[in-house]
């Protein structure tokens, strides 16, 4: 049965694709309009290509390390990187929302300059490194989605990256030439709410790990609300994947949930508003 593994996998590579196709299509348009000899674009896309090789490669040296840890350790590990994911995830909305504002000109005035010195591999770092980034950051939300699930099923993984990928393309061609319908700010805002809520419950599940460990105090359960929706069911265990939720919470679990939002709100309050994050609505648009 497909769960919540499937749509922890999804929104991720949802999110970080239609990002990172957002990135290559800034730096695209305005090598379209600026470069009349077509070969910044060829390092453009030769960079992108370079980036995705990174990002590969990053995540199977992943793979390989943590096959070799002891049967006995991963528990600990798989804590560690389900808790870091969480970390990731927070301080990429977080940065998105800071900078979004600006990425466009940052990328614009990093490829005038460039242009300018006729420095093409400057273009095909820049492309690699901004793929690569995004690729990489992918990769281990991922590790800490697939860490935190009990599901031992390959094909969720497989299945929600594939689905994941056309979703990107779909709401990336969805946002640039239907915009009238669906947003730049409307999508930001709608995949910030699901990642804080994906964050929100990698954090409770290293949180269980960490305690079934010992390594965090057992506390009492607070309530039970199974009778209405338990965490375990085919409903329940998909919400509590994608939110966090607990039918049973101890007074550890709850103080955890609590403090992460509060200290979500109060970061993110130091950032930009959502309104200002992103990208070509009322400047040039992108690919056009």
């Amino acid at each position: 049965m497909i769960g919540s593994q499937f749509g922890n996998v999804v929104i991720v590579v949802w999110r970080e694709g239609v990002e990172a196709l957002l990135i290559v299509g800034i730096l695209n348009a305005w090598l379209r309009n600026n470069d009349a000899s077509g070969i910044g674009r060829r390092y453009l896309w030769a960079g992108a290509a370079a980036g995705l090789l990174i990002a590969c490669g990053f995540g199977t040296t992943i793979a390989l390390s943590s096959s070799t840890i002891p049967v006995t350790s991963r528990e600990i590990y798989e804590a560690i990187a389900t808790l870091l994911a969480a970390g990731l995830i927070v301080h990429m909305v977080a940065w998105m929302r800071g900078q979004g504002r600006t990425l466009r000109d940052e990328l614009e005035a990093a490829l005038r300059q460039e242009t300018i010195t006729a420095s093409w591999w400057g273009v095909f770092t820049l492309a690699a490194l901004a793929i690569a980034r995004e690729g990489a950051e992918t990769i281990l939300f991922l590790l800490g989605a697939l860490s935190a699930s009990e599901s031992a099923s390959p094909a969720e993984p497989i299945l929600g990256g594939i689905a994941g990928v056309g979703l990107a393309l779909a709401t990336y061609a969805l946002l640039q030439f239907g915009s009238w319908i669906v947003t730049w700010r409307l999508f930001f805002r709608v995949t910030e709410v699901m990642m804080l809520l994906l964050a929100a419950s990698l954090l409770m599940s290293g949180v269980d790990t960490l305690s079934k460990l010992g390594m965090l105090p057992s506390t009492t359960r607070l309530w039970d609300s199974s009778a209405m929706l338990s965490d375990h069911g085919p409903i329940g265990a998909l919400v509590a994947g994608l939110t966090g939720y607990r039918s049973q919470p101890t007074l550890l679990e709850l103080g955890f949930y609590a403090a992460y939002w509060i200290c979500v709100v109060l970061l993110l309050r130091k950032t930009t508003a959502p309104e200002q994050v992103v990208v070509a609505e009322n400047r040039a648009e992108i690919q056009r």
